[in-house]
């Protein structure tokens, strides 16, 4: 069982660590401080102590206790192996096994080891990691980026990283605020390419579905719109519905199906998908509603989730580089910390076309 002064040293370094208290701000009074925990005085010099050994509290002679520049001034461990700090939307599922796989490889063959998080797409949580692996003391960080194309309440914390010196790497998506290097996939390019194919075989009414709150669901947006724009005949011919991540994807679909269930000359004749993860959804969405894939309606994703092959009818999508991507970045913030050039990366996706999409035009093989 922790003892009192052990409960009081670690809550108040996590109101450090998470800003509550923040650098060079003046922390409450020991006496305040007793009160807030119902301790007593030795207790929390004791706390105070190991915080001011450690290097998160510096005191004013007659002026009190100070929150110090624990990012850069506190004591250091001696590590034999220095840890990397990858945080990534989702960790365990989807793509981002073989992501964080590539990653370790080249990390791991460098001689460092992972400090993984996740933040379920969600910036409480990017923060907390931001701040728990600056307190961990990483040599460096990659990133991918919680919900990039909204406002990030989180600049404060990336202005931390920037002042500590450590280098860091985004990955499938940026922030424009700040002026990190990134490893991305040629989202608006990819989704054209798909559009492309789609409109080159006979459809013409494809419903877009398209998550927006994030930078690749908006790029492989704008890929859809550019293969609309070089297929003038049938621009008029497109939908494009939004949806946000934290969206009940029940609702979504529901929506989904509301543009589905028209008559035939208005219903469109494929359904582009902003990843594998929704293709699937709605492909067992459209089953239960009696749809045939692909002879009422096709269907197609992005990314290549590996079920998307084994599932029936396979989905048609674009190849995300997973595992290069996940290399690409890991090296690239290995020349960062050994002061050697480097550059921003966007790789390649390519398409496969499965079961789930059919030409419409006969003249043409699928």
């Amino acid at each position: 069982m922790e003892t009192k002064y052990v409960m009081v040293k670690k809550s108040l370094k996590h109101h450090i660590i998470n800003g509550k208290y923040k650098i060079n701000e003046k922390i409450p009074t020991e006496s305040e401080l007793m009160a807030i925990y119902s301790v007593s005085r030795y207790t929390i010099r004791r706390a105070v102590g190991d915080l001011e050994h450690e290097g998160y509290i510096y005191r004013v002679q007659g002026g009190g206790m100070y929150v110090n520049d624990w990012i850069n001034n506190k004591v250091r461990s001696e590590r034999s192996n220095q840890s990397i700090g990858v945080i990534t939307t989702h960790i365990a599922d989807y793509i981002f096994p073989n992501i964080i796989s590539g990653i370790d490889q080249v990390i791991s063959d460098a001689g460092y080891s992972l400090l993984l998080g996740n933040t379920h797409d969600e910036h409480d949580n990017e923060r907390h990691n931001l701040l728990n692996m600056l307190d961990n003391d990483v040599l460096g960080f990659i990133i991918e980026p919680t919900r990039s194309t909204l406002e990030n309440p989180n600049l404060d914390v990336y202005q931390m990283i920037i002042q500590s010196g450590k280098p860091a790497v985004f990955i499938n998506a940026h922030y424009p605020e700040l002026d990190f290097p990134y490893v991305e996939v040629a989202d608006t390019a990819s989704e054209k390419k798909l559009m492309d194919y789609l409109l080159d075989h006979g459809h013409e009414r494809v419903l877009g579905v398209f998550q927006v709150d994030d930078m690749q669901g908006v790029n492989r947006m704008n890929g859809y719109i550019r293969s609309y724009q070089t297929h003038p005949n049938v621009a008029s011919s497109g939908d494009i519905m939004m949806y946000r991540s934290g969206d009940d994807i029940n609702d979504v679909l529901r929506k989904i199906k509301n543009r589905v269930e028209v008559p035939d000359n208005t219903r469109p004749t494929a359904i582009v998908c902003y990843n594998d993860q929704l293709a699937m959804e709605v492909i067992g969405m459209l089953g239960k509603e009696g749809f045939d894939i692909p002879g009422d309606i096709s269907v197609a994703g992005f990314d290549d989730y590996e079920i998307s092959k084994y599932i029936n009818p396979g989905i048609t999508t674009m190849v995300h580089p997973k595992r290069l991507l996940g290399e690409a970045a890991a090296k690239m913030l290995i020349d960062m910390i050994n002061k050697k050039e480097h550059r921003s990366k966007v790789l390649d996706a390519e398409l496969v076309v499965r079961d789930s999409t059919k030409a419409i035009d006969t003249t043409k093989t699928v």
